[in-house]
């Protein structure tokens, strides 16, 4: 068990090793292995959750040993409550995403499907990595199967959409990399291990000055806000979720977006809590900027795929909103909805992916009557729809209402901007299902609109059943999120400007004890006044 989660991370690995020694001649064993791959790998990672202890804050299934010894890069990877959730998320959605693409994708199956599981290895090492150098090799790694699937695999403009999404992603890596090393350099004491580094920081061992704190911050922050993506960095999004493949946009927009959130969660709070504070007025306006935004430009668009890219970037402003709170509430809403969204929103982009299949367009326009001829597609499409929006019951909602209830604590001003995003999210999803499903069917809607096929029903049951357990039983996924987000609130809130006011509360509280013992000179020297009456 305690080499469970190395097992987790290294399978995929080598199904990628393994899926480019079969033959190209031989495309339906590429399929069978890769989907059996991607869900014997799932089904290990199951084990996590059965071995996990919800009542411990800390690391489990840990494993820490030095990789590289100069410069020392330590092989440190665990779990907690936050990490593991987002790990089973990964190995959810991978098959799904392989039999999403079982027709698709006729051209170099081989290799597409060898992707796959390369972007599942990178994605299950970023969420289990606790070596700042390990952790960058993981997102880094992450980066280069997606632009491959984009590039190749695409529509239309896929070089155009897979070198922005590229230059995008490594401009934020860059700067990440550089703070890196810094930190190596700064605090870590030759080391790059996280728990070294928060320790120092921590501690009072190595404090950082605010103005290399403030620049710390904002170089990890820019990186990780690029992959949420926040308003304005989101311009890359909606032309790669357009032109990707489908299994490309479940992927990038169920688990890779979270790279980011997390990334703010994991590293920006804890090792810069000053300045995480001191930038939250700026980033809270800019993440409520993007809820709103995000759903007025999703009501206009009339391609399927760009309006549901859309509506990630409003869905995604909500976690940042969470996270930033620095509220109990907020930030476990903010991990939920993360999990939410790589729910809900992968089921929209494996259903526009099946009217793709049968219609060959992704223009609204080219649908309408769907519902008279795929009755059962569209009873799917709309139970995934009120699950984005958020109806009670369902998925979304959850995680919408604990954000927003916790943002309320922190400034009931932000919450009342940030509801707008619910009721515009029910407008333009509700809209686009009325146009897509209902009004009277065309000759050509009736004759390419099949109902669900057997691989269908098959990837999108397991989607459905989560939206609803998910919505019904939260506390089956809320209880070891809590104790992980407790421990970080913790750790921020403790080294943060709150620790200016328990510092200044002890002051007054010792000057009152010696008030009490008349030794008030002294207390004058102390407070800074009547400094000459002390002498």
């Amino acid at each position: 068990m305690n080499q469970l989660l190395d097992i987790v991370i290294l399978l995929p690995l080598v199904g990628f090793l393994v899926t480019l020694l079969i033959p190209r001649s031989n495309p339906s064993l590429v399929r069978t292995f890769t989907v059996a791959w991607a869900l014997i790998t799932f089904l290990v990672s199951i084990g996590l959750i059965c071995g996990f202890n919800s009542d411990a804050a800390g690391l489990q299934f840990e494993t820490n040993f030095i990789w590289i010894a100069s410069p020392e890069i330590h092989y440190h990877v665990g779990i907690d409550g936050i990490s593991l959730w987002l790990i089973i998320l990964s190995t959810f959605l991978t098959p799904i995403a392989i039999m999403v693409s079982w027709r698709s994708i006729q051209s170099r199956p081989k290799e597409f499907y060898a992707f796959l599981l390369l972007l599942e290895f990178g994605l299950v090492g970023v969420f289990a990595a606790f070596d700042l150098f390990l952790f960058y090799v993981f997102w880094e790694v992450c980066l280069v199967p997606m632009y491959f699937l984009i590039g190749i695999w695409g529509h239309d403009r896929r070089i155009y959409a897979a070198v922005k999404f590229f230059l995008y992603t490594m401009a934020g890596s860059v700067l990440m990399l550089v703070a890196i090393i810094y930190l190596y350099l700064r605090v870590g004491a030759g080391s790059f291990d996280y728990s070294t580094i928060l320790s120092a920081i921590q501690s009072g061992r190595t404090p950082l000055a605010s103005g290399e704190e403030l620049w710390l911050f904002l170089a990890f922050f820019l990186a990780f806000a690029i992959k949420v993506p926040l308003f304005p960095l989101h311009t890359w999004l909606p032309d790669a979720h357009v032109e990707a493949p489908t299994a490309g946009s479940v992927m990038l927009a169920s688990v890779m977006l979270k790279m980011g959130t997390y990334g703010l969660v994991r590293f920006c709070l804890p090792l810069f809590p000053n300045a995480a504070h001191a930038c939250a007025p700026w980033i809270i306006p800019l993440a409520i900027t993007g809820i709103i935004y995000g759903a007025l430009v999703a009501m206009v668009q009339p391609n399927m795929k760009k309006l549901v890219a859309y509506s990630s970037v409003s869905h995604l402003g909500f976690v940042v909103l969470g996270i930033f709170s620095f509220t109990q509430m907020g930030l476990d809403g903010a991990v939920y909805q993360m999990l939410n969204h790589g729910i809900s929103t992968g089921a929209l982009f494996v259903l526009v992916g099946f009217l793709y299949e049968r219609r060959h367009s992704l223009e609204i326009v080219d649908y309408g009557g769907v519902a008279t001829v795929a009755p059962w597609l569209s009873t799917i499409f709309l139970i995934t729809t009120l699950a984005s929006i958020g109806l009670p019951t369902l998925n979304n909602f959850i995680g919408e209402f604990l954000v927003l209830q916790g943002s309320a604590q922190a400034n009931i001003l932000w919450t009342i901007f940030a509801s707008l995003g619910v009721i515009l999210s029910a407008c333009y999803m509700l809209w686009l299902y009325q146009r897509v499903f209902f009004g009277k069917a065309s000759e050509e809607v009736e004759h390419h609109i099949p109902d669900f096929s057997g691989r269908e029903w098959a990837c999108m049951v397991p989607l459905v059943i989560m939206m609803v357990w998910m919505g019904t039983y939260t506390q089956s996924f809320l209880t070891p999120v809590t104790k992980a987000t407790a421990r970080l609130l913790e750790q921020t809130t403790t080294s943060a400007p709150m620790r200016a006011q328990v510092l200044h509360q002890r002051s007054l509280a010792v000057r009152e004890s010696l008030a009490d013992e008349g030794v008030r000179p002294t207390i004058s020297a102390i407070s800074g006044g009547g400094s000459q009456h002390a002498r």
